[in-house]
This record gives C-alpha cells, structure tokens and sequence, in this order.
C-alpha cells in the first residue's frame, strides 16, 4: 500500500491503496471494513441499558449491596450504587441486567425478606449509555477489523519473529476444564505447545496444551520466595509444573508440592530435575485437601490410629506419587527472614522491606524442639547479577517431620484457593506440632461489587476463626473489573487444633472420609 495512506482523507486516496493491494483487498466486505476503519463513527459504538435500580436511604449502602452481591450490575468501570439525583439523601442500587422485571423475581425470595427488614423497598427504571468512551480498544477492534485478521496478525508475528519463535497461538474462550488450562488455537507456526520459559535463574519446561503457566506472574513468584528463609518447610497445594516451588528449593527450602494434574506433576519432577533440586522437592498428584491432610499423619505403625489408616488408604487412591530426598554433605545460606509483623510480607519492592541476614554454621546436631525445619548448612548462597539467587550445589535437606512443622502454606488457586481454607480446621495435634504456626499465603480474585472485608470474612468463616493482622498484597489486574490479591496470614491456633474443637463435625476424621469416597 501507499505510503500516503497514512493520511486517508478522501475517497480518493482509499480507492488507490486498495487497488494497489489487491491481494489483500479483494471483496466487497473486506471494502466495507475499510471503509469502516477510515470512516469511524463514534456513535455506531452507542448502547443503550433499560436496568431497573432501588431507591435507598445511604446510610444502608453497605448492608444492601452485601445483601445483593451477585444481583448487582456488574459491567467494567460503572459502579453499582450511584447518586439520586431526585433525592440528595437517596442512593440508587442499580440491579443485575438478568433482572428484567420490577418485582424481582429474578432475586431470591430470602434476599428480599432481607431487604424488606432493613428499609421501604422502591424499584425504580434507570437507563445508562454506554458510548465509544466506554468501551476497550479490543472491544472496537472486532467490531471493525474483518473476519479472519488473527490469523494474518499471527502470519506477520512469525514471519518477523522467526526463527526465535516457533509457534504463534491465540487463546481462545474462558477456563473451564478440571486443571484450569486455557484453549489455544496455532495461528501460525508448528503445532507444538511445548516451549522453555526461564524465570529468576530458574528453568521452567511445560506443554501449554497440558498445564498451566502464566508468565505474568513471574515477580509475583519471586516476591512470596523472598520471604522463605533457607531450611524452612514449604508446602504448595497447587504447585502446577513449580513457578513457587522451584525458586523455593533453590533458596533452601524443603518444598511439598502437590496438583490434581498428573501433567503438572510429570513436569514439576522434570523442572526439578533440570534445575537441580531433585534432592529437595517430594511431589504428589492428589486432591489438595487430602495432600495437606496426608502430610500431617504420623506414619508410626504401632500409634497409628483408625483416622491414619483412613487417610493413607484415601492418599493410595488418590494416586500419589512421592520422592524421597537424598543427603547430600551441608551448606550454610544467606537467609530473608519473615519477622512476625505482618507488614514485612509485601516483598522487597513495597515500602516494607524485609531484613536479610547471613545464616552462620549451625551444628549438623539440629535442636528437633525449634520448630523451623532443618536448617541446610555448609556453604553460602551468593546473588548473581541482578539481584538473582545462584543454583545451589550439594543442598542437604533431611527428611522433615510435617506433623510436627511446617512454614509456609500456598494456595495459589485464586478462583476457588478461599474455600480449601476449611481443610485447615481441625488439621493439626498439639501433642505433635512444635514451634510457632505457619503463615498461609492464598491467592483470590476480587471483583468491583466485591472489597477486602468481604474477602476477609468469607475466609474467617470458612476457617471458624478470626484471623489476627491480615496482609493483602495486590499481585496484578485481571480485568477491568477483577483483581489478583495474595491473602497473608497467620494460621489461627483456635481453628487448626483438633483437640480445641468443640464441634467435631468439620474435623481432620470427617475431612479424611470425604476424600476416600471422592
């Protein structure tokens, strides 16, 4: 096409870039799209909602969109209550599109018992526009562009890229299935999905046809890392192919990483392997929940209790798969320590920073009433260029005693991490556990009809306790209206010990028989 084209301001000069390029431009739709993009008219992009809102006194603001979360409108960037303007003391609760007639039936009927005891209820039409202004630049684009103009983008990204690239792929449709992979289609390129992605001197093989893996999670990685000091026990209920639990074996860590996916797991054993640190990650393929459960089982045939054999048996048909470390000499590290204060576990680039400290030689004799795991020794863990951590060599990890401790808890999980909460209820025995408890690290999203504090409740009630000095740390946005969030805290003591618990019905015992019916 013209260099002119540039410029398009007339009839004129379309017709010439067309007929110069008439192997792109070769039908009467592919004119009119054209035309579409030289032409645009703002208003084509016009839409009209006929919603239907309740008026109320402003004070119950709270309480009602609570009441009604999931019954409000929920588009990207408009906020469900509004100002009335015919009342300065009113607010408008402006209602979920579903909901198409003003008697509501389209909401439970006890949500409007709720209602009904807390104010005067008065629906109300409200009209919004939503205009060019309103939406995204993809939005515009597939109204615009013809049918068909991935696969020419996807042409010009592999002519110009290759061969550094391979394949070039779209993703396609929402994640639906069991693992949470995503669908691709190849636009161009070979029709393999297997690549290499080294994140943090660490390297990651994976099929993206059969895992799932997102690169922008790579500093979200490194900071929950940052805070693990050498020697502690980490266990990871939804570790995909390693993105935390490789970083976290490197550093020193005794790492229990566990997923559903088999193809998560074939690959997290091979990720261990490539770098390294075969001899300080064990693996398992079961359900979260009984992975937690198996880990806190005291594998002493003569106490061995009818629960233990219950689990074990759960754990055996769940298709577990374990490795065991090997010992090799003794190391000593430079260590980040996580301090009590909840505050520090932001990461190294928020405005709380946590404290580095070298670890000196510790005696091969550890103090087994310490309660921190086995602390690895011998020689120091450097930083190369960038700030990044270098592979360690000769790392000793000796069997750890989960029953008795561990560290740190990743939930990384975000659409449904908040409701494994409930495994942690009753998890533990205080005639094993030693030391302080562990910090749990879950990851959710959180919606714009949604906020910290509706998060934080749905937790404690899952948990049956109040958690003490909670930390939310923003890992990135999803959407316009969705937000990644990493939920720090520490395990509260008056949940996670059997032998508090006055209500037995949520226990490890009735938890364990769950899983083996599963």
């Amino acid at each position: 096409m013209s260099e002119d084209i540039n410029l398009v301001d007339d009839e004129s000069h379309i017709n010439t870039a067309m007929s110069e390029d008439i192997n792109l431009v070769d039908d009467e739709s592919h004119i009119n799209s054209l035309w579409r993009f030289a032409m645009l008219d703002e208003s084509k992009f016009d839409l009209q909602l006929q919603l239907w809102a309740l008026q109320i006194p402003r004070e119950l603001c709270k309480r009602v969109g609570s009441i009604l979360n999931g019954y409000l409108l929920d588009r990207a960037r408009i906020k469900p209550i509004t100002e009335d303007p015919s009342c300065e003391k009113d607010r408008l609760v402006i209602l979920s599109e579903r909901i198409q007639s003003p008697d509501l039936s389209g909401i439970p009927v006890e949500k409007l018992d709720d209602l009904k005891t807390l104010c005067k209820i008065e629906v109300v039409p409200y009209s919004l526009k939503l205009g060019y202004s309103y939406w995204g630049a993809d939005h515009i684009l597939k109204q615009i562009l013809p049918h068909g103009v991935e696969d020419v983008i996807g042409r010009v990204i592999y002519d110009k890229n290759q061969p550094r690239i391979k394949t070039v792929v779209n993703k396609v449709g929402t994640i639906t299935n069991e693992f949470r992979v995503p669908k691709f289609e190849v636009l161009a390129g070979t029709d393999d999905m297997v690549t290499e992605v080294k994140q943090y001197g660490a390297t990651f093989k994976l099929d993206y046809g059969l895992v799932y893996w997102n690169s922008r999670l790579e500093h979200e990685h490194i900071r929950l890392v940052s805070l693990f000091q050498a020697g502690e026990v980490i266990c990871d209920m939804f570790a995909g192919i390693g993105p935390f639990a490789i970083p976290a074996a490197q550093k020193g860590c005794s790492v229990y990483a566990n997923d559903l996916n088999p193809d998560s797991v074939r690959f997290l054993k091979l990720n261990s392997e490539v770098n390294k640190v075969e001899d300080c990650v064990y693996s398992y393929n079961m359900d979260a929940r009984a992975f937690m459960i198996h880990l806190v089982n005291v594998p002493v045939p003569d106490t061995r209790s009818r629960f233990d054999e219950t689990s074990l048996k759960a754990c055996q048909q769940l298709n577990m798969t374990n490795e065991e470390p090997k010992s090799n000499g003794s190391l000593s590290v430079e260590v980040e320590r996580l301090s009590d204060d909840p505050s520090s576990i932001h990461g190294p680039d928020d405005s709380c920073k946590i404290a580095d400290t070298a670890a000196k030689r510790r005696s091969e004799d550890q103090d087994e009433q310490s309660g921190v795991g086995n602390v690895v020794n011998g020689t120091s863990l450097s930083r190369g260029k960038g700030g990044r951590h270098k592979r360690m060599r000769s790392v000793n990890v000796s069997n750890t005693k989960t029953w008795e401790h561990f560290d740190h808890v990743i939930m990384n999980l975000p659409a449904s991490a908040l409701e494994f909460l409930d495994v942690f209820k009753g998890l533990l025995r205080r005639e094993y556990w030693k030391g302080p408890l562990p910090w749990i690290h879950c990851y959710c999203f959180i919606r714009s009809s949604e906020s910290m504090e509706s998060i934080l409740a749905g937790a404690e009630a899952t948990l049956g306790a109040r958690i003490e000095n909670p930390v939310f740390h923003k890992v990135r946005d999803v959407a316009p209206n969705k937000e990644m969030f990493c939920l720090s805290f520490k395990l509260p003591a008056e949940s996670c010990f059997k032998d508090d618990l006055k209500d037995n019905a949520n226990s490890i015992h009735t938890q364990v028989e769950e899983a083996a019916t599963r």
